[in-house]
C-alpha cells in the first residue's frame, strides 16, 4: 500500500456530484493497419497483455471510515482487473462526425468513475463516418482516468500500456503474487504508523513553505513585472458554480504554424499557445459584452517530475499564474506581454520552489478539505469572491511520431480535463506527431457551444500569424 500525497488526495476532495475529477482523451484510430478491424474484444486482449506496464491501471483506493486520513493505493495483480467492465464499446449515431463524437465525449467526462474499482475507463466508439482525415471504418478511443491517479505527464504511462512496441518491461502475470485485500484494521495500523511520523514531516514541510514564500515575496519586490497574486483575477462568466453537464470540442493546429509565431516574437511555444487562448477568450467575452478591464489570469501547471519519477504515477505538478493581457487589443503586443509575464512567473516560481508548493498540499487535513469543498459548492461561494485565477491552460508534450494501438494507427489525439466550482473552462493542450490539439472542456451552462469556442481558437492563431508577419 502507498498513501496518496496531499495533492493526489486533493483531487478526490474536489470531486462533487457536479464535478467529476477525471482526465480524458480521444484518439482517432485507423483499423486498416490492424487487419481491417479493431473491436472491443481485440482491445481487451491488448490490455490483458499489457496491464503490467501501467501500475496506475491496477491501483484501487483503500479508505478509512470518516476519512480519518488520506486514502491508500492498493496495487492489484493484472489478472484481477475486470476488463469486461473497464473496456466497453458503443456506436456513434449518424452522421458520425465531430459533433456527435464531441457530444459523446461531453457525456462521458461528466460521469464520475466508480471508486470501488481502479479509477479508469475505456470506450471504443465505432461508426465514425465524417471525421476529416479519418478513413471509412475509423474508430475512436475515449479514455478516462481519475486525476488523483495521474497528472498530464504521468498520463503517458496509460498511453504506454496501449501503444504497440513500447519498451517497458512486462511482468509475468502468472508469477505475480496476489496480495490479499487490506481490511480496515490493516489500513488503520498503516495509518497509525504514518501519523506517528506526520508531526515531524509536517513541521519540516511547514518550515520549508514559510521560508520559500518569504523568498517568493522578496522576488516579487525585486522584479519589475511581478506575476499576479492569487485571488486578484477579475470576475468573469467563467468563474461561477458549475452544473453536472459538460460541453467539449477539439481544435487542431500544425505545430510548425505555432513555431513560426513564437520565433517571430522571441517567445516559446507555450507563450504562443497562451496567446492563442487569450485571443479566443477576448473574442468570446467581447461577443458576450463581458470583457473585464483587467486582464484574465491563467493557471499554468508546471511538471516537477524527474526522470526517475516517470513511472510513479500520481501528481507531481506545481503551478504558476500568468496574466493573459486580454485588455490588449493588438495581438502582437498581447503575445509580447504574455511572453514577459510568463518569464516573470517562472522566476517567481523558481524563487518559491516548485516542489515546496507540491509538498505544501500535505498540510491539509483530508477530512476537512472534503468538507470544505462540499460547503463551498453548496453555498455557491464561487460567486462571492474574486477568482483565484480565471482558467487553466495545461500543455503536455506528446510523442513526435505516429503510434499504433492493437495495430491501428493513431491519427489524432486530443484531451479533456475536469472543471469545478469557480473554474468553468479548462484548455488542455496536447502535441502529437507534429499536430497540437486543444480540448475545450467547459460547463455547458457557462460555455454552451464548445465548438464555437474552438473556432475562436483557430481564428486567434490566424490573427497572430497575420500580426507577426
Amino acid at each position: 500500500m502507498r498513501q496518496l500525497s496531499g495533492l493526489d488526495a486533493g483531487f478526490l476532495s474536489l470531486e462533487t456530484d457536479t464535478a467529476p475529477m477525471s482526465i480524458g482523451s480521444v484518439s482517432i484510430l485507423d483499423p486498416r493497419t490492424a487487419d481491417g478491424r479493431l473491436d472491443v474484444r481485440a482491445l481487451r486482449e491488448v490490455l490483458r497483455r499489457r496491464l503490467g506496464r501501467a501500475p496506475a491501471l491496477r491501483r484501487r483506493l483503500a479508505s478509512l471510515p470518516f476519512d480519518l486520513a488520506r486514502p491508500y493505493w492498493v496495487e492489484m495483480a493484472p489478472g484481477e482487473i475486470d476488463l469486461e467492465t473497464h473496456v466497453e464499446g458503443t456506436q456513434l449515431p449518424e452522421p458520425g462526425g465531430w459533433h456527435e463524437l464531441s457530444e459523446l465525449m461531453a457525456w462521458e467526462i461528466g460521469r464520475p468513475l466508480d471508486r470501488d474499482r481502479p479509477l479508469w475507463q475505456l470506450l471504443l466508439v465505432e461508426g465514425l463516418r465524417s471525421i476529416p482525415g479519418a478513413p471509412p471504418g475509423a474508430v475512436a478511443l475515449i479514455a478516462r482516468v481519475h486525476h488523483a491517479a495521474i497528472d498530464g505527464v504521468s498520463g503517458a504511462e496509460i498511453l504506454a500500456a496501449l501503444v504497440d512496441g513500447a519498451l517497458t518491461r512486462q511482468p509475468d502475470e502468472d508469477s505475480a503474487a496476489r496480495q490479499p485485500d487490506p481490511g480496515v484494521l490493516e489500513v488503520l495500523a498503516r495509518t497509525g504508523k504514518d501519523l506517528a511520523r506526520a508531526p515531524l514531516e509536517l513541521t519540516k514541510t511547514a518550515g520549508r513553505s514559510l521560508v520559500a514564500l518569504g523568498e517568493g515575496a522578496l522576488a516579487r519586490l525585486r522584479t519589475g513585472n511581478a506575476p499576479p497574486l492569487p485571488f486578484s483575477a477579475p470576475r468573469t462568466p467563467l468563474n461561477r458554480p458549475v452544473t453536472a453537464e459538460r460541453s467539449w470540442a477539439p481544435a487542431f493546429f500544425e505545430l510548425e504554424r505555432v513555431k513560426r509565431v513564437k520565433n517571430a516574437a522571441g517567445a516559446t511555444v507555450n507563450d504562443a499557445l497562451l496567446a492563442v487562448c487569450a485571443g479566443a477568450l477576448r473574442g468570446w467575452l467581447l461577443d458576450g459584452g463581458e470583457l473585464p478591464e483587467d486582464p484574465l489570469v491563467a493557471m499554468v501547471p508546471v511538471s516537477v517530475r524527474s526522470e526517475s519519477e516517470r513511472d510513479t504515477g500520481g501528481n507531481l505538478v506545481s503551478a504558476m499564474l500568468v496574466s493573459l493581457a486580454t485588455d490588449e487589443d493588438d495581438p502582437q503586443r498581447r503575445l509580447r506581454a504574455i511572453r514577459d509575464a510568463a518569464r516573470s512567473s517562472k522566476t517567481a516560481l523558481q524563487a518559491v520552489g516548485a516542489r515546496t508548493l507540491v509538498g505544501s498540499a500535505d498540510l491539509l487535513p483530508f477530512a476537512l478539505s472534503g468538507l470544505a469543498v462540499r460547503l463551498y459548492s453548496r453555498l455557491a461561494l464561487a460567486e462571492r469572491h474574486r477568482p483565484m485565477f480565471n482558467l487553466v491552460v495545461t500543455n503536455v508534450p506528446g510523442p513526435p511520431r505516429r503510434l499504433t494501438i492493437g495495430g491501428a494507427e493513431m491519427l489524432g489525439y486530443v484531451g479533456a480535463a475536469p472543471v469545478f466550482d469557480g473554474l468553468g473552462l479548462i484548455l488542455p493542450v496536447l502535441s502529437y506527431a507534429g499536430t497540437i490539439s486543444i480540448g475545450v472542456t467547459a460547463d455547458r451552462k457557462i460555455v454552451p457551444d464548445a465548438a464555437a469556442f474552438a473556432s475562436l481558437l483557430e481564428a486567434a492563431l490566424d490573427e497572430l500569424e497575420t500580426a507577426v508577419a
